[in-house]
């Protein structure tokens, strides 16, 4: 597969607005770089012509659409991409085990070859500044709920991929989400799944100690339809594994408060 089959085979809503402008100068960068080695080449084997950088042509019109488009595995990745890079650069350090995690998550997810794709993207769209807000936005407007949760918990995966998550990459996830349009509940119950206290439990089910069992079996039950896997399936297997792990911790915070309180 090559990087021009990859880049344009699976993206739908993502090549308009700030996102696809972002996108339109990694892409560019990338041209420009192959260019002075001797081409970059697309599927018919022919050198694409150079385009200037930041003038990458979005889709039109993208300000005046209400209705959410599907999401596309490619969208779902590159706003990933996108916010993963906001993310590593919240504490002013780019661990190289966060930068690792990103590309053994997305090896996971997609296989080597597309994964290196990704990563070569990744590393042009983590040189320029990102718009946090006006991403956050089209992001919000354009992905589903589900969607939208899911990058979340991958955005605390990168955090907590140097064994520790900052108070910095706190305040920016927690920025983000207000952006993205995830609420407080939603966002502590994901980061209670990347810690280890007493009432984490608690936190993922969205729900207090003074909770009674009644409460907790319906909280459960309210959590596992919200996190199940089939939720995102529109985005692919590839995305289902991190869907399949959010719900695999609200089983287990379940099961942990059936032992705690003998039901």
């Amino acid at each position: 597969m090559s990087f021009a089959k990859w880049i344009g085979g699976a993206l739908g809503w993502s090549f308009g607005g700030p996102v696809g402008a972002i996108i339109g100068l990694a892409i560019g960068s990338l041209i420009d770089g192959a260019s002075e080695q001797g081409g970059f080449l697309l599927d018919d084997g022919k050198t694409t012509r150079r385009r200037s950088k930041g003038t990458y042509r979005t889709k039109p019109n993208y300000e005046r659409r209400t209705q959410r488009s599907q999401t596309q595995s490619g969208d779902f990745e590159v706003s990933l991409l996108i916010l993963a890079s906001v993310v590593i650069k919240a504490d002013g350090i780019q661990d190289p085990k966060e930068l690792d995690y990103v590309r053994q998550q997305f090896v996971s997810m997609y296989g080597k070859e597309r994964a290196n794709h990704a990563f070569r993207l990744f590393k042009n769209i983590n040189k320029q500044t990102i718009p946090t807000r006006q991403v956050c936005l089209q992001i919000k407007q354009m992905m589903d709920h589900s969607s939208r949760l899911q990058l979340v918990h991958f955005l605390f995966g990168i955090a907590k991929a140097d064994g520790m998550v900052t108070e910095p990459e706190v305040k920016q996830i927690y920025t983000i989400c207000g952006y993205l349009g995830v609420s407080s509940r939603d966002y502590e119950s994901i980061k209670a799944m990347f810690y280890d206290s007493v009432d984490n439990a608690y936190k993922i089910l969205e729900i207090t100690k003074n909770a009674t069992v009644d409460e907790i079996k319906k909280a459960y039950r309210k959590m596992a339809k919200k996190y199940h896997p089939d939720k995102v399936i529109h985005l692919g297997k590839e995305h289902q594994k991190g869907a399949e792990e959010k719900f695999r911790q609200v089983q287990k915070a379940y099961e942990q408060l059936q032992k705690e309180r003998g039901f």
